[in-house]
């Protein structure tokens, strides 16, 4: 069952791209269409890490993984870089787990 569902998968997301690549560009360069293509992966990536610091199994649980976030929050608002907020938030989060 679980193939059944890997190949639907696969197969969709082929025919979504297969979609996305048949229109005509004249749909592409509305600027409605452009904001959206824009905020889409923005709104992907917010929800994924919302996902994985705010939950633990089907619970949502506050622990160490949150105040590693806001480190990289700072630290990307402080324009640090990307290994400095990386590695950054990693260590918070340890340092908080060890207390």
């Amino acid at each position: 069952m679980t193939w059944v569902a890997v190949a639907v998968a696969g197969v969709s997301c082929y025919l979504l791209k297969l979609a996305g690549m048949s229109l005509p560009p004249a749909v592409l360069a509305h600027p409605v269409v452009r904001r959206v293509a824009d905020l889409i992966p923005v709104a992907l990536l917010a929800s994924l890490i919302a996902v994985q610091v705010f939950t633990s199994g089907s619970t949502l649980t506050l622990d160490a993984r949150l105040a590693g976030l806001a480190f990289a929050v700072v630290a990307l608002v402080l324009r640090a870089p990307f290994l400095v907020v990386v590695f950054g938030a990693a260590l918070t989060a340890a340092l908080v787990r060890l207390l």
